[in-house]
This record gives structure tokens, C-alpha cells and sequence, in this order.
């Protein structure tokens, strides 16, 4: 369905916050209009319930057509408020989620943490919407096999990164110019 008026990229961010370096900041500096959902305090950080609200929040406010570009946990989000959306959305990127399942390296909640905090299962049920599962070979909060059930669990067409590491500063990305690539195909395929 074409619309007459540009979507509204949404930014759905991760846990952590990387500040004016991540990519997904540096995507919104340059895309105008674009939104970011804000991070919950620091009490309900974990808490899947309040990063879903937070992102519902956000859908209220705009009365346009929306796409959601989001990173690692914020996939994560994504897909759980997908379970019960309350509007349409024309098209998500999802970059690199990570796998709460499974250990994460030294430092990271364990899964018995992201269960207590409502982030496992992680539902595996096809999106409402169309996406891009964007997935990187060598990242450390996600094997790449399971990504790549995530993706075909949630009809996303999987785009292989490579060595991306978690697309993050730590990876060294700031930076990252596919994003804009890949949010132009997406947004294309979806026929908006």
C-alpha cells in the first residue's frame, strides 16, 4: 500500500546506552523525523514489560506510517510488543539480537535473569510486518545458527553481515552506512 506521507523511522535501542557513537544514533541524525524510544529507568532496565510499554508509548504519539530499526534487545522488544500490536507497522530492521536463551559472556544477566524479567521464551511466531533480520557470523550474544531460526521463525529475509561482532562501538561500529541500505530495500520490498 503506498502511502503519501514518508514513514516514521522509530529507533528501538538496547539495553545499553552507547551514546552519540552508535549507529543507530548516527541513523537518526541523519534521517529526519526519526524517533527513538526512550530507555526505561534505571529500576525497570531489565524489565521487558516496561521496554515494550516504552515502545508503545512511542507508537501512540505518531500518527504515521512507522518503520522500527532496532538493535540488539530492542529487537528483542520489537518482536514481543508484535505479539499484541496495537497499530500497524509498515516494516522492521532488526540488527543483531541477541539470544537471551542461551549464556552470555561474563558480565551479562544469566537466562534464568532474562526469564525472571520476562525476555524468555523469546516468541517465535511470524511478524505482523515485514522484516530484515540483519545477523552478523561472529557475534558474541548470538550464535548464528540460532539467528537464523529466529529469522525464519519470524518470516524475516536473514542478511548475512559477516564478522560484525555485535554491531556496536565495542565492534567498532559507530558509523554503519548499510543501515541506510538496507532500511531503503526494506522500505522498497514493502511498497511504501
Amino acid at each position: 500500500m503506498k502511502h503519501t506521507t514518508a514513514p516514521v523511522v522509530v529507533i528501538v535501542p538496547g539495553l545499553g546506552d552507547h551514546g552519540d557513537d552508535h549507529w543507530q544514533n548516527q541513523l537518526a541524525a541523519t534521517l529526519p523525523g526519526t524517533r527513538t524510544v526512550r530507555r526505561p529507568p534505571g529500576d525497570a532496565r531489565l524489565n521487558r514489560d516496561a521496554w515494550v510499554t516504552a515502545l508503545e508509548t512511542t507508537l501512540r504519539e505518531i500518527p504515521q506510517p512507522v518503520v522500527l530499526v532496532a538493535h540488539s534487545a530492542g529487537v528483542l522488544t520489537a518482536v514481543h510488543w508484535a505479539q499484541h500490536p496495537t497499530r500497524d507497522i509498515d516494516a522492521a530492521l532488526l540488527v543483531t539480537p541477541p539470544d537471551f536463551e542461551t549464556p552470555l559472556p561474563d558480565g551479562c544477566p544469566s537466562p534464568d535473569e532474562f526469564t525472571r524479567h520476562g525476555w524468555n521464551p523469546i516468541p517465535r511466531r511470524q511478524l505482523p510486518f515485514p522484516s530484515i533480520l540483519a545477523a552478523s557470523s561472529n557475534d558474541p550474544l548470538a550464535a548464528r545458527r540460532r539467528v537464523a531460526g529466529l529469522a525464519e521463525a519470524w518470516g524475516s529475509r536473514l542478511v548475512d553481515l559477516g564478522p560484525v561482532g555485535h554491531l556496536d562501538p565495542a565492534a567498532g561500529y559507530g558509523p554503519w552506512p548499510r543501515a541506510e541500505q538496507l532500511l531503503h530495500e526494506l522500505t522498497a520490498t514493502a511498497d511504501m
